[in-house]
C-alpha cells in the first residue's frame, strides 16, 4: 500500500489506547481516536470513586501519543463495504483500517428490580451517579454489594474499610476465579473489615426492592445501598453493523484479531472473541490484545503475516482496601494455583500494578513498539489445544441436537 494510511480507533481504554500508540511505529501511518469522553478512565480504580481515594481519570495528554487524533464522540454504524463509522453527531469518518475497541460495560439485569434499585459500577458515569448515593447515606446504613468477582469484592472491602455496614452476595462461591487458599485469604480479611458474606448455591438475588435483597434461598437482607457488580455486557456496535459475533455480541475473529467478515477490521480487547474462544476480560489482557491487534495492521501494512494471539502471562490482582490486597498467580490456561501474595504486600503489588498500567501506555507513546507482554513466549500450545477441543465438540453438539 502507497501513501498515507488512515486507522481509526474506536474505543479510548486500556486496549484502543495501547494499539492507537503502537501505530505510530510507521510514520506513514496517520490514527484517529474515537471516545466517548474526553478523557482516559483508569477502570481499575473506579471502585476507589465510589469509596472516594482516587477520581479513576486520567488526562489523554498523559498516555496518548501527540501524533494520535482523539475526536470525542460516539460510533453509532461501522459500514465495512464503505469503510466508513458515522457518529452520533451526523460525522463520518472514513478509514483504510479499523481497531474495533470498545470494551465492556455492566450486563443488563435480568432479576426483578435491579435495574431500578440497584447502583452498576462498571462504568465512569455509573460510579460517579454512586458516589454521591454512598455518601448521603447514613454511616450505618446497610450496604449490599451483589457479585463476589474482583469488582465486588474491592468495592464491599472499600467501603467496609471506610466502617460501612457491608454486606457481599456471592450468587455462588467467593471469589470463583481464586485459588482455594486464595479465596481463604480473602475471607478473612474481609472478615477483619466486617464485611458479612453470603455465599453458596442460596445466594442467588432473586429480587431487589428499594430497600432490600432477596435470596432464592427465602432470606431478605435489609439494604439501603445496593451495588450491582454482576456480569459484562459489551456494546452491540458491531451486531447493529451486520458484523459476526459471539453469543455475548463480542467481534468474532481469527487468531490475528482479524475480523471473520472484513480483513480491514481487527478487535482488541474486552470486545473481541478470537476463534470464538475469548479470552477473560481484564486489563491484563486487553493491553497485550491491543499491541497484537496493532501489529496485525503493521504486519498487513508491511506485506507481510500477521502472528497468531498468544498470551502466556496471567494473574488476578485484588485491592482489599487500602492497606490490604492479593495477588493470585495463574498457569498459562488463566487457571489460578496455589501460591499467593496478600495483606500488605499485597496491596503495594495492586498499587504497583495500578500505577504500572498508566506507565506502559505512556512508555509506547513515547517510544512505539516498546510493550512486549504480548510476545513473551509460551502459551501457544495450550491455545491450539483448547481451539482443537472446541472444533471437536461443535460437531458432537451439532449431533446431539439433531
Amino acid at each position: 500500500m502507497t501513501g498515507n494510511t488512515h486507522v481509526v480507533v474506536i474505543g479510548g481504554g486500556y486496549a484502543g489506547v495501547m494499539a492507537a500508540n503502537r501505530l505510530r511505529l510507521r510514520d506513514d501511518v496517520t490514527v484517529t481516536l474515537i471516545n466517548p469522553r474526553p478523557d482516559f478512565v483508569h477502570r481499575v480504580r473506579l471502585h476507589q470513586l465510589v469509596g472516594g481515594s482516587d477520581d479513576a481519570v486520567v488526562a489523554y495528554r498523559n498516555v496518548l501519543a501527540e501524533g494520535v487524533r482523539l475526536v470525542v464522540g460516539t460510533v453509532t454504524r461501522i459500514d465495512a463495504a464503505e469503510r466508513r463509522v458515522t457518529l452520533a453527531a451526523d460525522g463520518r469518518l472514513d478509514y483504510d483500517y479499523l481497531i474495533y475497541a470498545v470494551g465492556s460495560g455492566s450486563a443488563e439485569p435480568s432479576v426483578p428490580g435491579a435495574a431500578e434499585f440497584a447502583h452498576p459500577i462498571a462504568t465512569l458515569e455509573a460510579a460517579q451517579r454512586l458516589r454521591p448515593v454512598i455518601d448521603a447515606a447514613p454511616p450505618t446504613a446497610p450496604v449490599t454489594v451483589v457479585g463476589a468477582g474482583p469488582t465486588g469484592v474491592e468495592t464491599a472491602a472499600e467501603l467496609a474499610e471506610q466502617g460501612r455496614r457491608v454486606t457481599l452476595v456471592c450468587g455462588g462461591a467467593l471469589g470463583p476465579y481464586l485459588h482455594t487458599r486464595g479465596r481463604r485469604s480473602v475471607a478473612k480479611r474481609l472478615a477483619e473489615l466486617g464485611v458479612t458474606v453470603v455465599d453458596g448455591s442460596g445466594a442467588k438475588v432473586t429480587a431487589v426492592t428499594r430497600d432490600a435483597v432477596r435470596l432464592a434461598d427465602g432470606r431478605e437482607l435489609p439494604s439501603v445501598v445496593t451495588v450491582w457488580t454482576v456480569g459484562f455486557g459489551v456494546p452491540d456496535l458491531a451486531a447493529r453493523s451486520g458484523l459476526s459475533t459471539d453469543a455475548v455480541g463480542r467481534l468474532l475473529t481469527d487468531e490475528t484479531l482479524t475480523s471473520v467478515d472484513d480483513a480491514r477490521i481487527v478487535a482488541a480487547g474486552d470486545s473481541a472473541a478470537p476463534s470464538g474462544l475469548p479470552l477473560r476480560m481484564s486489563c491484563l489482557n486487553a493491553m497485550p490484545l491491543g499491541a497484537r491487534a496493532a501489529d496485525t495492521v503493521l504486519s498487513r501494512l508491511a506485506g507481510e503475516r500477521p502472528e497468531n494471539l498468544h498470551q502466556s502471562f496471567y494473574a488476578q490482582c485484588i485491592s482489599l482496601g487500602r492497606s490490604a490486597g492479593i495477588y493470585q498467580f495463574a498457569n498459562r490456561s488463566d487457571v489460578a494455583v496455589w501460591p499467593h501474595v496478600d495483606g500488605g504486600l499485597g496491596a503495594r503489588i495492586k498499587e504497583v500494578v495500578c500505577k504500572g498500567i498508566l506507565k506502559h501506555l505512556a512508555e509506547e507513546a513515547h517510544e512505539p513498539g516498546s510493550f512486549r507482554l504480548h510476545r513473551l513466549p509460551g502459551g501457544v500450545a495450550k491455545r491450539r489445544r483448547l481451539l482443537r477441543a472446541g472444533r471437536a465438540e461443535a460437531p458432537a453438539a451439532a449431533d446431539r441436537a439433531a
